[in-house]
């Protein structure tokens, strides 16, 4: 066997176990623990794994997020079913948070409601809104981050602390055990600013945000109120989820 054709292998195993030891290394492969060593030692450094005591783990921070425009494309059937999902739960006359997530923009695009009142940090979305008759739109200042298009920084976080909404459109990068969390600590500033002053926080996340983490914590499970995603969460996830008093709602099956 081929070394690369171990490394999709071991990877494999890790994908399903979690963390894979040298001598199952050794066991699986028929290789020796040299042989195994060098194998773990190449795919760190590779930065596909994380060397361990006797073995080795998959990272579990997520580092690279995909720009804007490449986003606004990626899952759009399941992006769309969630905003569409998420714009059905906003009543006539709701004052709205929605920050900056592709996601929370497709939700942006299928509100049929008016009379709100909205406050958010980007600039897409203020201009999809902005044109409807019946909505009030209040685009924050600040620094503008030009690869994912959303406004933070301090002068943000002061406008904010001067508003209160009925409900927050949230989108994520990754969403654990431990909450919610964001690659981009600026940006995360002002997701946990708009978690503290919504009555009620809905949270806009694809399948592929399950069991993610990243480097900016931004709210605990035990401060959302809804999560609509397009894919249930394995049962586990789900289940701690539901342990949190928090309402699962799965945009395509709901469709159906």
């Amino acid at each position: 066997m081929y070394q690369e054709e171990r490394f999709i292998g071991i990877l494999q195993h890790l994908q399903q176990k979690g963390r894979i030891s040298t001598d199952e290394i050794c066991e699986l492969f028929e290789v020796s623990r040299d042989t195994a060593r060098r194998d773990i030692v190449k795919l760190e450094e590779q930065g596909r794994i994380l060397r361990t005591r006797g073995g080795a783990i998959l990272p579990t921070l997520m580092k690279d997020v995909v720009d804007y425009h490449t986003r606004l494309h990626l899952e759009s059937t399941g992006k769309h079913a969630i905003g569409e999902y998420a714009a059905s739960l906003v009543h006539e006359g709701d004052y709205l948070f929605m920050e900056a997530s592709t996601t929370v923009l497709q939700a942006a695009e299928c509100l049929r409601t008016s009379q709100h009142v909205v406050v958010t940090n980007s600039m897409d979305i203020a201009g999809t809104l902005s044109a409807r008759n019946g909505i009030t739109v209040h685009l924050l200042g600040g620094v503008v981050h030009p690869k994912h298009r959303f406004i933070a920084g301090s002068r943000t976080i002061d406008m904010l602390r001067d508003y209160h909404a009925d409900k927050l459109l949230l989108g994520t990068a990754a969403l654990s055990a431990e909450g919610l969390s964001n690659p981009y600590e600026d940006e995360g500033h002002v997701h946990r600013e708009m978690v503290e002053r919504a009555d009620q926080v809905i949270v806009l996340a694809d399948h592929s945000k399950f069991g993610q983490r990243t480097f900016y914590r931004v709210a605990g499970l035990e401060q959302i109120d809804i999560i609509i995603t397009d894919r249930r969460p394995e049962e586990r996830f789900a289940e701690l989820l539901d342990k949190h008093g928090i309402h699962l709602i799965v945009a395509a099956e709901e469709g159906e």
